[in-house]
């Protein structure tokens, strides 16, 4: 008998039958003429429909988010994707908000961000590639501060800008480690004046999380214009309004400001937009397409980047709070290879059963399902089956479960599509209706900028103290007194740990988190904190899956996943 490969994730993609987005567009009463048309399967909607719908009701909003990831992977999206679809199936007007995928992990090491199998948002390639060119509108805008200032200091300097206190950094949606640590202006003075620089990696940009953050264009061009480019000599703060960039930025933003509608494989809406990461960023798709999906549909499925002890904490305390969203349920994606992992088994040794590995591995699960219980919202483990899980794998996970107080549902979505999670589907419908949000954040805006840190690393992470240099410390404390002091905090931390150390794995208890630079975040409204050797210029690893994407001779697009 022959036997088949299964299908590639883009294989699956292309064999799909679109829809025209108009008819997408219509299961939302969005008429032709409030969509921007980006080909058959793409549109954007635009932004007056989206001011009519301020009176409707909101729906539910539910999080997915992850136990701590592997390189075995835990398919978050993929299960985002999933629930959405089996949803419909069962009946309930749904929809899915999600991420736009960023090329650097595309040609890295992570892959796209569209789901896989049988559970994914298509058109695939155009998604995870330049799709609508939001993410070049964001690097623009970004690289277009960084140009004003320097031509700023260039004529005129009227601000007084001393260039050895100059914050802002340069942007580029790829991994390239060389471009970490620059010198600008080099070449003599008809080019400026040399200073160091260095680029980050598009998500992790400023930019993106205003634009992430923002309401309406308005409060873009606000958070924009507050935007912290530096300092003078005597450190008066230097904001990109000073220097008249908030207009021209917002100007490069207006088309993007608009969130993408595209389709699921079972022809139900999504929106992709915005892309943040978790571990350098706030790790959450817009509030304009989230707060948009709210009126169009009774549930909406959207996710946060990483592990929940980032991305589910970064929603929480940073979107949520800055949006008023309340979230009435989380689901918490696990896989029995990730588990497996976890609990200090080999990725080469993952087919093999081993139910004590699972065991072992559950308690980093059960230190998310914790974690997400001091938030408020009612949560649900979704157990990503993967062919060469057993029963008996399963069945440790669900019985441990019980005994925490939360289900455990098998779902098969990647095989199966939306019929594979209509359990899970039924009991996130069974979890929220007919109840209100109980949601809370984990501090208060009114405690210090110090101890919002301190409370994340000990109460998320397990974390026994923070640590940092005086020049930190002062830092903190300058932002505290300069009138920042109620803003979240956003740590950026390795996406493999609780702690800020990759290798180790489970729930390492009483290691210390130290904070190796702060940033102030002024148009997001939120302290960036990074902590131990975390980039917010990721590297492409000695294999990048850039080796073997490339073009075939029909044209097609190969090697993307």
């Amino acid at each position: 008998m022959t036997t088949h490969a299964p299908l590639s994730d883009i294989e699956i993609a292309r064999a799909a039958t679109a829809q025209p987005i108009e008819e997408i567009a219509l299961k939302l009463d969005i008429p032709a003429t409030e969509v921007v048309r980006y080909g058959n399967d793409k549109a954007k909607i635009k932004l007056s429909h989206i001011e009519t719908l301020q009176n409707k009701p909101d729906g539910k909003l539910i999080l997915v988010t992850a136990i701590t990831p592997t390189p075995a992977g835990e398919g978050k999206t993929t299960t985002t994707v999933g629930l959405g679809d089996g949803l419909n199936k069962i009946g309930k007007n749904a929809m899915i908000c999600i991420r736009e995928p960023s090329l650097g992990p595309c040609f890295g090491m992570k892959g796209g961000a569209a789901g896989g199998g049988h559970a994914q948002v298509i058109p695939m390639e155009d998604i995870n590639l330049h799709f609508t060119g939001d993410f070049h509108a964001i690097s623009a805008a970004n690289n277009l501060l960084a140009a004003m200032i320097d031509n700023h200091i260039y004529w005129d300097n009227t601000t007084g800008l001393d260039t050895r206190r100059i914050t802002w950094r340069r942007v580029m949606d790829m991994n390239d480690r060389s471009l970490r640590q620059i010198t600008t202006s080099q070449g003599g003075v008809a080019n400026g004046y040399p200073r160091e620089g260095g680029f980050d990696i598009t998500p992790a940009s400023e930019v993106m999380a205003c634009f992430c953050l923002a309401t309406d264009l308005k409060d873009l061009r606000r958070r924009l214009g507050q935007i912290l480019v530096g300092f003078t000599r005597d450190r008066t703060a230097v904001y990109a309004r000073d220097i008249l960039a908030d207009g021209p930025m917002t100007a490069l933003l207006k088309d993007a400001m608009m969130p993408n509608l595209v389709q699921t494989l079972e022809h139900n809406p999504a929106f992709i937009h915005g892309g943040p990461f978790a571990n350098i960023a706030h790790g959450c798709n817009t509030v304009i397409a989230t707060k948009t999906a709210l009126k169009m549909a009774d549930y909406v499925i959207t996710e946060a980047g990483f592990g929940a002890d980032l991305g589910a904490e970064k929603f929480f305390d940073i979107k949520c709070r800055k949006a008023g969203l309340a979230p009435h349920a989380a689901v918490l994606v696990a896989t029995i290879r990730a588990l497996k992992m976890h609990g200090g088994v080999a990725k080469a040794d993952l087919g093999t059963e081993n139910v004590p590995a699972v065991e072992k591995g559950l308690s980093n699960l059960k230190r998310h399902v914790e974690n997400l219980r001091k938030f408020g919202v009612k949560e649900v483990v979704a157990i990503n089956r993967f062919p060469t899980d057993t029963d008996a794998e399963i069945q440790c996970v669900i019985e441990e479960c019980e005994k925490l107080g939360v289900r455990a549902i098998e779902a098969t979505h990647w095989a199966n599509g939306g019929a594979g999670t209509i359990a899970l589907a039924q009991h996130v419908v069974d979890l929220v209706d007919g109840t209100d949000s109980t949601f809370r954040t984990l501090y208060n805006d009114d405690i210090s900028l110090w101890t919002k840190i301190q409370t994340v690393a000990q109460e998320i992470y397990g974390a026994s103290e923070i640590v940092a240099d005086k020049k930190i410390r002062d830092q903190i404390k300058h932002f505290q007194d300069q009138g920042f002091g109620h803003y979240p905090v956003c740590i950026a931390k390795t996406q493999y740990s609780f702690s800020t150390d990759p290798n180790l794995k489970g729930v390492p208890a009483d290691h210390v988190v130290p904070i190796r630079e702060v940033r102030l975040s002024n148009g997001a409204e939120f302290l960036l904190v990074v902590c131990g050797d975390i980039m917010t210029m990721p590297g492409l690893p000695r294999v990048p899956a850039a080796n073997s994407i490339e073009v075939d001779e029909e044209g097609l697009v190969q090697g993307l996943f």
